[in-house]
């Protein structure tokens, strides 16, 4: 063995000892997302929805996201009459900084009622609490999936790559549900 190829064999080695992963921050549970966004809501139902090719290159054309997971799941609020109070998704972003996801509550008109950071890593956690702690997610409120959900705010970079992932996670939860729950509810 050469000098050459034990120095490239033992940086090859070494690499996955240099790669640090991030412990994951749970601030709220999924059960406890779901019954906190979904206010007045006494029975829940899962209902999951695979996009057809069509519906995803509708969603990719009007927003240039791409669908990536193979179905989503929503769970749908009723109340005593078994009127539904909306609908919950948990949606993930992997960022360079170690996954961020989000649970959003959607109307039954499709407009978001709400969203909570569900999950983030420590790395991350200081960026998005300032976020929550400013109430940033309830800023998108009543907006339906064709709204904007981007900021020109100012501030630190990191604060405004996690404020435009934030958006983009809520818009996209507002599309799934519009295409693949409302319109096919129209049909």
């Amino acid at each position: 063995m050469t000098r050459r190829s034990a120095f490239l064999l033992l940086v090859l080695s070494a690499a996955p000892a240099l790669a640090h992963v991030t412990p994951p921050v749970h601030l709220v549970s999924d059960r406890d997302a779901v019954a906190g966004l979904l206010g007045g809501a006494r029975r829940y139902f899962v209902r999951e929805v695979r996009l057809t090719p069509a519906e995803r290159e509708a969603i990719q054309k009007d927003t240039g996201w791409k669908p990536d997971e193979d179905f989503y799941r929503f769970y749908i609020g009723r109340d005593d009459q078994q009127r539904e109070v909306g609908a919950v998704t948990f949606l993930t972003e992997y960022t360079m900084h170690g996954p961020l996801r989000v649970a959003v509550a959607l109307s039954p008109n499709g407009k978001v009622k709400g969203a909570e950071v569900a999950e983030l890593t420590e790395e991350t956690y200081p960026w998005v609490k300032s976020l929550i702690d400013d109430g940033y997610l309830s800023t998108f409120v009543g907006r339906d999936a064709h709204a904007s959900f981007t900021t020109a705010g100012g501030g630190s970079s990191m604060p405004r790559f996690y404020r435009n992932i934030l958006g983009a996670l809520v818009q996209r939860a507002a599309l799934v549900y519009e295409i693949g729950v409302l319109r096919r509810e129209a049909r």
